[in-house]
């Protein structure tokens, strides 16, 4: 976790103790003023949902905006703050009551089985041509969705150490950093992790954007840790493998 995550978690727990207060007032001004201070990357996390449902066609692009279940967060937040029981915990709790108001809108879908079946012999050209296509979606979800259009959103944290984390792999990271730019290596990751079903994009979301452990997103997800543990590892899987077909055929 970086130096200003670890911050803004210290922040979160501190404003806690104020938001019980201003409840027991029931001075609600004041409880939203201070909800409005935290909400940055609880935004940043619906946004990301948003866009990777309205790309995997679930629903059209002006049927929900981020502010609906902003809104929202800000009535289950008012209403249910009394089952944080440690100013600690108000973070994850936090993640936790976003995740179940997406998860009531969003379905999953199936695997994209034949694209990971043909990886293998994907050509230069085909994976040129995939990422032109992916990148004139996106730019299109996007401009079309006003709301999402923030430079909050577009802020990327995949590293290629999200990756390749064993110790004999550096040479890999190596090799595609001098290969790759950062947006470059941005860009791939976001259209293998775009083929991947929704729930596992937004864990390894959770884990590599978020930095939250395997514990806390058991809890944000309500699934076990062995679960999570399985589709962070199965996601890896899949983007070390694309890397290997695109940019390592030499090393596999």
């Amino acid at each position: 976790m970086s130096y200003q995550q670890r911050e803004f978690h210290i922040f979160v727990a501190q404003i806690f103790p104020d938001l019980l207060k201003s409840k027991e007032k029931g001075d609600k001004e004041v409880f939203n003023k201070l909800i409005l201070k935290i909400l940055p990357d609880i935004r940043k996390y619906v946004k990301q949902r948003l866009v990777a449902a309205i790309k995997k066609g679930h629903f059209h692009k002006n049927k929900y905006k981020p502010d609906d279940f902003v809104d929202q967060l800000f009535i289950e937040v008012y209403e249910h703050i009394e089952e944080v029981k440690k100013a600690e915990d108000f973070y994850l709790w936090l993640f936790q009551k976003t995740n179940q108001l997406l998860e009531n809108i969003i379905e999953e879908e199936e695997f994209d089985d034949l694209f990971f079946k043909n990886i293998d012999d994907y050509s230069k050209p085909e994976w040129d041509e995939m990422e032109e296509k992916f990148s004139a979606d996106a730019e299109g979800d996007l401009l079309m969705m006003d709301e999402l259009d923030d430079s909050s959103f577009h802020k990327n944290d995949y590293t290629l150490n999200h990756v390749f984390v064993e110790d004999d792999e550096q040479n890999y990271i190596d090799k595609l950093d001098k290969e790759l730019s950062d947006a470059k290596t941005q860009k791939h990751m976001q259209m293998i992790l775009h083929k991947l079903p929704l729930h596992m994009q937004s864990v390894f979301e959770l884990y590599s954007k978020y930095n939250f452990n395997v514990d806390e997103i058991s809890v944000i997800k309500g699934i076990a840790q062995k679960e999570v543990n399985r589709l962070i590892e199965e996601t890896r899987n899949e983007l070390r493998k694309s890397f290997f077909s695109r940019y390592l055929t030499d090393d596999k």
